[in-house]
């Protein structure tokens, strides 16, 4: 049984458990179709994460997301990328799908404290080079803009940035 009050997802992949994305129904319209699919994602400890994706019109949106434990908001954001990639490779990811050429190959990131350790280097590199530390780190990982700020805060946490402001 679990204990937690949040599912802390910063810890865990989705290859740590399993991952299963459904077709729910679809709707073709002149301008395309737009695709509901139900995702689901099962820890072994018996966190669970199901959630009723849409995607259409370029786009995957989340529409309904339901966890036990219940997900912060840090860890929502880090399952939307999750979603979006699981989603995808479940439609083709075709240009019909709305999921596919406009989406760009992201690189492969390790987790981690080797993951903060790299977005520290990034980000100081592009501090002494004059550059935006944020676009760096982002154009470095392929991520959004959030999941971005995220990682930098946490390597703020761990110490390997300075804080983002002096403390009086």
């Amino acid at each position: 049984m679990l204990d937690a009050f949040f599912l802390n997802l910063s810890d865990r992949s989705p290859a740590d458990g399993a991952v299963s994305v459904r077709p729910a129904w679809e709707v073709r319209e002149s301008e395309g179709t737009t695709r509901w699919f139900e995702f689901r994602l099962v820890f072994p400890d018996g966190a669970r994460v199901d959630a009723l994706v849409v995607v259409g019109g370029g786009c995957v949106r989340v529409e309904e997301v339901r966890a036990q434990p219940a997900l912060s908001l840090d860890d929502l954001g880090m399952l939307a990328d999750w979603i979006e990639e699981a989603v995808a490779g479940a439609c083709g990811a075709g240009p019909e799908d709305g999921a596919g050429p406009g989406r760009r190959a992201r690189p492969a990131w390790p987790r981690g404290a080797e993951g903060r350790r790299l977005v520290a280097r990034e980000y100081r590199a592009a501090q002494r080079d004059g550059a935006d530390p944020v676009l760096a780190v982002i154009g470095a990982t392929g991520h959004s803009r959030r999941t971005t700020l995220r990682l930098i805060g946490q390597a703020r946490d761990a110490g390997l940035l300075t804080p983002r402001r002096a403390r009086r």
